[in-house]
Formats: C-alpha cells, structure tokens, sequence
C-alpha cells in the first residue's frame, strides 16, 4: 500500500471521489441491509430508542417460506426466460444489419435507441392504450384477442411485461453489439467467403464467436434488467396484478418494506437477490466467456 500511494498518488486522488460515491450510495446501504436481515428491524419514530434484537436466519426463513416471494422468483424466472434470449437474439441480428446498411444508417440506429431514452411513464402510457381490454391491439384481433385481456390475464401479464422491456432496452444492446463488430477484422469474413461460405455461414462462423464477449455483456445487462424488474409491472398492472402473476422480487420487497413496514423482511429478500445474480453472472462467464 505504501508503495502504491507513492508511486501513483494523483490517480489515487482522482479516483476518491468515486471510491466515496461507490462506499455512500453501494457498500454501505447494502452492508446496512445485510445487518437488518439478521436482526427485528422496524420503523420508529425519529429520536426513538428502540432494541433490534438479533434473530439469526429467521427473516431468510420467512422469506423462503412465503408464497408471494416463491410466485414473484416464478415470475421472473418466465420473464427472463423470455425477455433474454430474445434480447441477445434480436441485438445481435439487427445490429449486424444496421452495421450493413448503406442508406437511413443513422436514422435507423437513432429510431432503435429513442425508446430506451423515453420515460418510461411516457412509454408505459403506449403499451396500456395498445393492450388493454379496448386497445388497438384487441380491436385488430376482434374475436382472436385474449379474454381476460393481455395485462389482467394470469398467463399472459408477465410476457407482454417481458416484449414490453426486450423492445424499450433493444437500442442499448444494439449499440453494444455495434461496439464489438467495429473490431471483427473484414479479413475473416474475407477468407469464409472465398472458402465458399455463404451468409448465414459466415454469421454463425465468424460474427457470433467474434462478439461473444458483448454476448456475456449483454447476457449480465439483461440479467441483472430482469433482477431489478420493478417500474414495468408497478405501472403496466397496477402493482404486480392480476393476483400477484406479474410481481417481482423487488416489488414485493417495495411492499413489503415501505407499504406493509417490514424492513427487514425485504433486507432478506434484497441479499438473497443479489446472491442469486452473483450466481448466475459467474456461471455466465464461466460458459459464455470460458472463464474460469
């Protein structure tokens, strides 16, 4: 340590701000939350001395023995069945066709990126006119339309929520995968075409190993979306409806902790959502990027 403050003091200086910003608004809520999950906490009245006596792994039991936490990691599980797939798909396909495209090529990226831009209330606002029970969607299908209706239908509020994000994030993730096709040397596609590869072959053979690191990327990104699913299902069905078949674990951390007044209930929740993500961000890298 002593070496490294004398041989690289201004970068350690110019790095403390956000080191600062980093331990205020990350480290410390979260080691916060993790001491609240082991312990009775609750709201008092500010100057109130109260006692938050410790209670071991009760609140971890409660939370795994709750009905609404296992349906909202169900949800969710649906949603990024979905919703990440499709993201890297799409991402993909249209960010190589956009890499290719000679005419409208910059108003083509802009039009793909203005959604993920967009307020999501003002968004939301669209999705609600075009898929509720007297939307323009219903109106298209006539007789085909879903009864009950797409947002108050158990079976389908989770997908449309998973369409609904994969659409709003899609310009972000294009703009990643441009990133990367940048750096896939014209010669590699230059030797598949004279070894009589075709397009599709030359995408599969040559593209996707070449972007497969912005692949883990994008992969974590919507990963960690789909964790920290909360804005979508609070606006689009009124709080996680129809009974709770949209909710996720950050909004039933939301009602629990702020609506209901159990603190340390969601503090458990919140933990074990950030383990789980850890977990599937390092089995990502271990078979997506091969690293160990």
């Amino acid at each position: 340590m002593k070496a490294l403050l004398g041989r690289h003091p201004v970068g350690l200086i110019l790095s403390a701000p956000y080191v600062l910003y980093l331990a205020v608004i990350f480290a410390y809520p979260f080691g916060f939350s993790i001491w609240m999950s082991f312990h009775d906490y609750f709201f008092a009245a500010p100057g109130a001395i109260v006692d938050h006596p410790f209670v071991g792994l009760d609140n971890y039991r409660a939370v795994v023995a709750d009905p609404a936490v296992r349906q909202a990691f169900g949800n969710i599980l649906v949603f990024l069945v979905i919703n990440v797939p499709l993201t890297a798909a799409l991402a993909l396909v249209l960010a190589v066709a956009l890499n290719q495209a000679v005419h409208a090529r910059t108003f083509l990226r802009v039009s793909f990126y203005v959604p993920y831009v967009t307020a999501s209330v003002a968004v939301v606002g669209v999705w609600l006119f075009l898929f509720n029970s007297g939307g323009l969607v219903n109106t298209v299908l006539g007789p085909l339309a879903p009864d009950p209706s797409w947002l108050v239908n158990d079976h389908l509020a989770m997908p449309v929520i998973a369409f609904f994000v994969t659409w709003k994030q899609l310009g972000f993730f294009i703009l990643l995968y441009l990133a990367a096709l940048q750096n896939v040397p014209k010669e590699l596609y230059e030797s598949a075409s004279v070894d009589g590869a075709n397009g599709w072959h030359r995408f599969w053979s040559v593209t996707v190993p070449a972007v497969r690191p912005a692949t883990a990327l994008v992969v974590i990104l919507a990963l960690i979306t789909g964790a920290n699913l909360f804005t979508e299902p609070y606006l689009l069905t009124g709080g996680g409806g129809p009974n709770g078949a949209s909710a996720s674990p950050v909004l039933v951390m939301y009602q629990r902790g702020i609506q209901q007044g159990e603190p340390d209930f969601a503090a458990a929740l919140g933990v074990l959502l950030v383990i789980g993500v850890l977990l599937v961000a390092y089995v990502n890298r271990r078979f997506i990027e091969g690293k160990d």
